[in-house]
């Protein structure tokens, strides 16, 4: 009787100590990706090109055409900025 249960105890001590099986766990992580981009031209702007003492309604021109470059401008980074996200 006494080598029965001595075999038993065995066998539960030998079936305890099996290594688990392994267990993969998947982990996301965001890593940081330097942006690549053209860089983006800065335009002549036509304000910048008048001689002093202009007269008032061609720098008037002038102001207007340079708001309009400004946009642009401002469009091509913005759209340079989000490619980036």
């Amino acid at each position: 009787m006494k080598i029965l249960i001595m075999v038993c105890l065995l066998v539960l001590v030998g079936c305890a100590g099996a290594p688990p099986a392994p267990s993969y766990v998947e982990v996301k992580v965001p890593v940081t990706v330097p942006c690549k981009t053209a860089d983006v031209a800065r335009p002549a702007f036509v304000v910048e090109q008048l001689p002093i003492g202009s007269p008032i309604d061609t720098q008037m021109r002038a102001l207007r055409a340079e708001r309009h470059q400004r946009i642009g401008y401002e469009r091509e980074l913005l759209a340079a900025n989000e490619a980036c996200k």
